[in-house]
């Protein structure tokens, strides 16, 4: 039998989905399982989107244009300017998803052998995309002490190698939910400029800030020829199943370098652009209404986590995750009892082992990230379990 290939053998499991199986035999035995593991919003997806989707009249699924549909790239500019962010329709790209955004921008801007610096812990299918584009990825570890604020620069600069070609940011962040201060995006902006790094800049959750601070952009720093924006639809209007995201960049070379890799996959979603079109425009209320959900399932989350004995967690600022800290030796073990061997009243959680969100597992060993995407009523039983568990688990 032939080996496959070592791009395949080196290619993590992914932390959020790992342990889907042991959930699934779970709920196979009757078990109800929260899932605390994956950032999928349970709030209601806009109404003219699932309008849109209904009403389709076309009676033939086409091709759409490589870069997206023009009427969509439009509205998107629309969206955009509230935010200071002023671009054309020609330099958004659409994508199947941000993961697709992420992927083609390293793809076209960098070759195998390059080096990328990145945040850890930081959302843990960039390390995927990066060994599936060839990349090497150094990372720069934020702590939980601080709340996962921007290390000093002095700690960019100790792994900026003649090879590295890119600095990745994810802001507001998934996995710790921390929003990046003005002062610390223009020490990201120094450091681009002095080594001549392009800036790949993960915005999906601009419209989860709880701080009462305007969002702030890396295109609004400046450096428009060094910065590649990733987005999404997934996640502001709850939409992660239509599949569309955006590469938004005013640097003509990347643009038109990812425009080939898209050609080459002929098209993003249709059906996903005519939903995502229709969600844009008259939905104020709505991204305002999410926005108070979330912030309020934060606060109840934060102060229950810190209220059980051994627990830690930092406030988050943003997103709807954090990164929590246990008292067990080893919180992946402990994730799969959650599964395999504890119930409370025929029911558990299931969250997903922080280590996978480092490139140096043993740095999150002791830790858990958590998506607050269930309603309060669900986080409260959520709450219990883990404290009930903890218990249960320490005293084996």
């Amino acid at each position: 039998m032939p080996n496959i290939s070592r791009r395949g053998c080196e290619m993590p499991s992914s932390p959020i989905r790992k342990l889907a199986p042991l959930a699934n035999a779970a709920k196979a035995q009757g078990v109800k399982v929260y899932h605390l593991n994956i950032g999928q919003p349970d709030l209601p997806t806009p109404q003219n989107g699932l309008n849109a989707l209904k009403h389709v009249t076309r009676k033939t699924l086409e091709y759409s244009p490589s870069e997206g549909y023009p009427g969509l790239r439009e509205k998107l500019c629309g969206y955009y300017k509230p935010f200071g962010i002023q671009v054309s329709p020609d330099e958004i790209i659409v994508t199947t998803g941000g993961s697709e955004a992420i992927l083609l921008s390293f793809m076209a801007c960098l070759d195998p052998g390059d080096e990328i610096i990145m945040l850890e812990p930081g959302y843990a299918n960039y390390i995927s995309f990066a060994r599936a584009a060839g990349i090497k990825v150094r990372t720069v570890t934020s702590t939980i002490e601080n709340g996962f604020a921007l290390p000093p620069v002095e700690a960019f600069e100790e792994v900026i190698t003649p090879a590295t070609r890119a600095i990745l940011l994810c802001n507001p962040s998934n996995p710790t939910g921390y929003v990046y201060t003005t002062e610390e995006l223009l020490k990201i902006k120094d450091i681009v400029l002095r080594h001549n790094l392009f800036l790949f800049s993960d915005e999906v959750y601009r419209e989860f800030i709880y701080n009462g601070e305007p969002f702030m952009s890396a295109l609004t720093l400046g450096i428009d020829q060094h910065v590649i924006m990733i987005d999404s639809v997934s996640k502001r209007y709850s939409e992660c199943g239509i599949r569309i995201g955006m590469v938004v960049t005013r640097n003509k070379q990347v643009h038109d370098a990812v425009l080939k890799f898209c050609q080459a996959r002929l098209s993003p979603p249709l059906l996903g652009q005519i939903v995502a079109e229709a969600s844009i425009e008259g939905v104020e209320d709505y991204l305002k209404a999410c926005q108070t959900e979330y912030k309020a399932r934060r606060d109840f989350l934060i102060e229950g986590l810190n209220r059980i004995p051994g627990v830690v967690s930092p406030m988050p600022q943003g997103a709807f995750y954090t990164v929590v800290s246990l008292p067990v030796d080893d919180a992946e073990n402990f994730c799969r009892w959650l599964l395999t061997d504890f119930r409370l009243d025929g029911e558990t959680v299931m969250m997903a082992p922080a280590a996978g969100f480092y490139s140096n597992p043993a740095l999150g060993r002791q830790q858990v990230r958590i998506a607050y995407v269930l309603k309060i009523e669900d986080l409260k039983r959520c709450l219990q379990i883990l404290e009930t568990a903890l218990k249960q688990y320490a005293a084996r």
